[in-house]
């Protein structure tokens, strides 16, 4: 059940729904459910939501808001996101209450994962 007023969905532009989906499945084991060849949801990932093909990508840069992805193990969650190409953008580093560092997906889109 959905709480009242609380964040419960987001919609994140791809510029390539496949290999959005590839990238996340291998690097973050997202499993997704299709609704049409431009649109998948995932589920189960804290909070849930949906990739939508377009022909742009998100960044700080560009005033975006920033999505956080909590990991264990920033090391192997860094090279995880290399081996599947997608690149690290802001090395590890430290801030109150933990470590984080930034990447861009495949579709160049700008996340980060943070650790305690």
């Amino acid at each position: 059940m959905s709480a009242h007023h609380h964040i419960n969905y987001l919609e994140i532009p791809v510029i390539n729904l496949a290999q959005s989906k590839q990238f996340f499945s291998t690097v973050f084991n997202w499993q997704f459910k299709d609704y049409g060849p431009q649109y998948s949801c995932f589920l189960d990932v804290g909070i849930d939501g949906g990739f939508y093909e377009t022909t742009q990508s998100f960044s700080l840069a560009n005033g975006s808001p920033l999505i956080v992805i909590y990991s264990e193990n920033l090391s192997e969650t860094q090279q995880a996101i290399t081996t599947s190409g997608g690149t690290i953008s802001k090395n590890i580093f430290e801030f109150p209450g933990g470590r984080r560092f930034h990447f861009l997906d495949t579709n160049g889109n700008e996340f980060a994962v943070w650790s305690e």
